[in-house]
């Protein structure tokens, strides 16, 4: 892979991103990674000991992709303070929710070249979901190296700008709605006795087969949920509901709204 990449933020996102690349033997020789915590870059220094890692912002933002992996707040002053030192030809990437392409392109005074990604912690183990768009003036070349790039991580569907805050609350952020439970199952699966190498496959198959149902039985809601007489849930199944409600509806509205 001939382009540079640069990375202003050390966090979540940037690990993801560096460990899925590395699994498919694709990390760029050429990688930069800025944050203001020597700690978070001491540790992804560890993971990833051929990248280089400094406190200074302005030196990722000279590399042939930019990648912004900040959350909405700062990225406001960290795109203002990189705006000068952004080649022309260089693709910003955004990972951030809220900030739109228009609004980059502001707060850059006119870099064109930008790409909205909404990253999947899957990616990690190269089963992510990314839903991506991209500005206008992304060619067709462009798209198709970032593409041959990002589809090494998984799935990476062009969508509608508009729709990528839903996605960051249902593909972006879903993960954690499910792994809790999932750990949880874990344990009692070993108390009632069964082994690691039983325990991975039958809770593996039983997810893919419980979504499989669901997208391809044709049955509804009440209809699906009948296959199963024993609900052990009772009535904590509406409690559970609920709190999605309470918790994600107003999630999504901030989101909208920068």
């Amino acid at each position: 892979m001939n382009n540079s990449f640069g990375f202003i933020g050390g966090g979540r996102i940037t690990k993801i991103i560096l460990e899925g690349l590395k699994r498919k033997n694709a990390l760029p020789k050429a990688i930069i990674v800025s944050d203001t915590n020597n700690d978070v870059l001491q540790k992804l220094k560890h993971l990833f000991p051929d990248i280089t890692i400094c406190n200074d912002n302005k030196e990722p933002a000279k590399q042939d992709f930019v990648f912004i992996a900040l959350h909405p707040p700062v990225c406001k002053d960290v795109l203002s303070e990189i705006k000068n030192v952004i080649k022309e030809n260089s693709i910003i990437f955004s990972f951030a929710p809220k900030l739109t392409i228009e609004k980059i392109k502001l707060l850059t005074e006119g870099k064109e070249k930008i790409v909205r990604i909404i990253p999947n912690a899957p990616s990690y183990v190269n089963s992510g979901y990314n839903p991506v768009c991209f500005s206008e003036k992304i060619s067709e070349n462009d798209k198709q190296t970032i593409k041959n790039i990002f589809e090494l991580l998984g799935e990476f569907p062009e969508v509608d700008e508009k729709k990528l805050e839903a996605y960051a609350i249902i593909t972006g952020m879903g993960p954690t709605y499910f792994w809790p439970q999932f750990y949880k199952l874990i344990e009692l699966s070993k108390f009632f006795g069964l082994n690691e190498k039983e325990i991975s496959e039958s809770l593996t198959k039983m997810i893919e087969g419980s979504l499989n149902t669901m997208f391809n039985s044709n049955l509804n809601p009440e209809e699906l949920m009948d296959l199963i007489p024993v609900k052990p849930l009772g009535d904590e199944e509406k409690n559970i509901l609920n709190i999605y409600e309470i918790k994600l509806k107003p999630l999504f509205d901030k989101l909208k709204t920068f």
